[in-house]
């Protein structure tokens, strides 16, 4: 019973972790909607991201998981050069692929 009540207690904790924090040089990237690409901007590359979509038994928050997804791309824009940033498809087994461009805004 009490590693019944020890694993309840995990889950609650975990399913309100975020796991991916917004580096202070990402703060500027902008994420536009999926569809055509934003006219006068240079594409730069594509960046692939994944998180955890679940972990053990326990199938992760989707909402949480996009939002840390699009956290973790936005981290890498600045690497590539990129102010902005559109996603490629919906994700998949906790993997995202998003277009990065330089915009210039």
């Amino acid at each position: 019973m009490r590693l019944v009540l020890i694993a309840a207690a995990s889950t609650l904790l975990l399913s309100a972790c975020t796991w991916v924090h917004l580096a202070p040089e990402a703060k500027t990237v902008r994420v536009v909607p999926a569809g055509a690409a934003p006219s006068g901007c240079e594409k730069r590359s594509e960046v692939t991201v994944k998180v955890p979509g679940s972990l053990a038994f326990y199938e992760r928050n989707t909402l949480r998981v996009r939002d840390e997804l699009e956290t973790m791309a936005r981290n890498e824009a600045p690497g590539v050069q990129a102010d902005t940033l559109q996603p490629m498809g919906d994700p998949v087994d906790g993997e995202q692929k998003f277009a990065a461009y330089r915009c210039g805004r």
